[in-house]
């Protein structure tokens, strides 16, 4: 399938999860395992074109998407999860969400030195959790230079911030709009 025809398969909910939002719901994306298995397979392709070393995933829809590409590639896979989600010692970053704060962490000893960590992710909207996945993970020593994603709202700016900290941002689609 073509990113044209997954766009088709992407669920528009309207005043969601507020009034004059715009929700994009993957959930119809992966219900379809033609659609679930193109999207993975493409998301892989571009990952592997710039050489990934290990795929990383956000919590939760992420995990979804970068173990998938993982696997395909038999890279490994890194989980950056909320705060307090592992059992051993962590690094972590604070970062601003729209109202409040909130904190990542990954188990830096899955990262090797220098390794480059390719971000997968659903959606990249204000981009404030991946530029915080980034910096984490280019603390812990990775090498991060590439976000790859299903979804772009590029009203909202999240893969210009993502640019603007040298960071290539490439997705399966965009919506205009929040």
């Amino acid at each position: 399938m073509t990113p044209e025809e997954l766009k088709t398969l992407i669920r528009t909910v309207p005043d969601f999860p507020r009034r004059g939002v715009m929700f994009r719901d993957i959930t119809t994306l992966l219900a379809h395992g033609k659609g679930l298995t193109a999207a993975v397979e493409l998301i892989a392709r571009r990952a592997d074109a710039v050489g990934a070393g290990a795929i990383a995933g956000l919590e939760a829809r992420g995990f979804i998407f970068g173990a998938a590409v993982a696997s395909m590639l038999m890279l490994g896979f890194v989980p950056v999860r909320k705060a307090g989600k592992l059992p051993v010692p962590t690094i972590g970053i604070d970062y601003a969400l729209e109202y409040g704060e909130a904190r990542l962490e990954i188990d830096p000893t899955l990262i090797e030195p220098g390794e480059r960590v390719i971000i997968v992710d659903d959606l990249i909207a204000t981009g404030g959790t991946a530029l915080a996945a980034a910096q984490l993970l280019r603390q812990a020593g990775a090498v991060v230079d590439r976000a790859l994603f299903v979804i772009d709202l590029p009203d909202l700016g999240g893969a210009a911030l993502l640019r603007e900290n040298a960071i290539a941002v490439e997705a399966l689609m965009e919506f205009e709009g929040d």
